[in-house]
């Protein structure tokens, strides 16, 4: 998992070799988790911009806190979960790999 802020990404946020392939904003009340059901992954990273509220962060068994301003980006394969101490809004992007040769538009 990567760390930096809102501020450092003020060019925008990307990831070479990447496209965003879904997203939304997700509020969590306090106390809540955004994914309860038990291991959570994705094959390709996920971008969290934390617009407000601060929580902690469940990486691979670890927790980190986080707060508004914050981008975290976890990596392929990371066990992830966001836990709300005051109310979180948070957008989220799943990002796919761009592919090397487009299909040409018609």
């Amino acid at each position: 998992m990567r760390r930096s802020t809102l501020a450092e990404w003020a060019g925008g946020v990307s990831l070479p070799g990447y496209r965003v392939a879904s997203g939304g904003v997700s509020t969590l009340p306090p106390g809540k988790v955004s994914h309860d059901e038990g291991r959570h992954v994705h094959p390709d990273p996920e971008i969290f911009l934390i617009l407000s509220g601060t929580g902690r962060l469940h990486l691979d068994g670890e927790e980190s806190g986080f707060a508004a301003g914050d981008v975290l980006v976890v990596d392929p394969g990371e066990d992830h979960h966001l836990e709300a101490v005051t109310e979180v809004v948070t957008t989220w992007l799943h990002l796919e790999p761009v592919p090397l040769h487009p299909e040409p538009v018609p």
